[in-house]
């Protein structure tokens, strides 16, 4: 259940890119990107919980079968939750978190959902945009929703992307 996919404005260095179910073996290298990528990163023990929980927990890898980027969607009802969704920190800007929100799309619907959520720290001005570019509307806020420096709170921007 893997598919080839192309990033926009492919180069050399960019080759095609393969999606596949996230496994317990994939989670040294997706530990690897996101202690590397966030300031308060999630635990092994979160990536298993949603791995055990069942939740859409998928891997995109390159033609040598480096890890890029994964993402974990939460399906409730009609309405899938985004939970994690991240890019090796060198192909940040390169149409990699995009191709893979196409992904969470398609995924979403094969599944009959009707929309995606998602929560996103202000301070994460790249991924906001990625957002906001494709489509996510913000719909609210969460006061105090993640951990943030000097044992301090930082707000969580919610946004909804109709399917």
């Amino acid at each position: 259940m893997s598919a080839v996919y192309k990033a926009s404005g492919e180069s050399p260095a960019l080759p095609s890119l393969q999606f596949a179910p996230m496994q317990v073996s994939d989670l040294p290298e997706v530990l690897t990107i996101e202690n590397d990528v966030y300031p308060h990163p999630w635990t092994r023990g979160n990536f298993l919980d949603s791995l055990y929980s069942g939740y859409e927990t998928w891997t995109l890898r390159d033609s040598n079968g480096t890890l890029v980027g994964y993402f974990l969607l939460m399906l409730a009802v009609d309405e899938a939750h985004l939970l994690n969704i991240s890019v090796r920190r060198d192909l940040h800007g390169k149409g990699i978190g995009r191709m893979q929100l196409d992904k969470v799309a398609d995924v979403a619907r094969e599944k009959g959902m009707h929309s995606i959520l998602l929560e996103v720290r202000p301070s994460n001005v790249r991924a906001l945009a990625v957002y906001q570019r494709y489509g996510f509307i913000q719909i609210g806020v969460r006061k105090g929703y993640y951990p943030a420096a000097d044992n301090t709170r930082e707000d969580a921007i919610v946004m909804r992307f109709q399917l």
